[in-house]
């Protein structure tokens, strides 16, 4: 994440649990465009339209290049993991994690959709 958005703003979007907005996203470097619900289902059809209609020798071989050019190393991303699944063993977290699934988290619905504004009560 460090790697899209900078250090800081990737510290701010992991440590605080805040959910954010596309426009704020999209600024963060987080997503590539945000976009109104209404115009959504028309993007994205067209540029799967446009994507689809090239060979796909050509769409794997830029998939591969980008790929090899920004992902980061297999050890980086095999730490990451375990670095957040040991943040998240037993105790503390697993109490908040089931008050979460206890609230709706999981399926759809509020806690869902606002995770962050959840996560942040629960630590009150």
């Amino acid at each position: 994440m460090a790697r899209l958005m900078g250090r800081g703003r990737a510290l701010e979007v992991l440590l605080s649990w805040e959910d954010i907005r596309g426009d704020l996203a999209e600024l963060y470097g987080y997503v590539n465009r945000s976009l109104p619900d209404s115009e959504l289902d028309a993007f994205v059809d067209a540029l799967a339209t446009r994507i689809g209609s090239f060979e796909k020798w050509a769409i794997s071989n830029t998939k591969g290049l980008v790929n090899a050019a920004s992902l980061s190393p297999e050890v980086e991303i095999a730490a990451g993991w375990d670095a957040c699944m040991n943040s998240i063993a037993g105790g503390a977290p697993q109490e908040k994690i089931k008050l979460l699934f206890d609230q709706g988290f999981h399926r759809p619905g509020d806690a869902e959709n606002r995770l962050g504004f959840y996560v942040g009560i629960l630590g009150r």
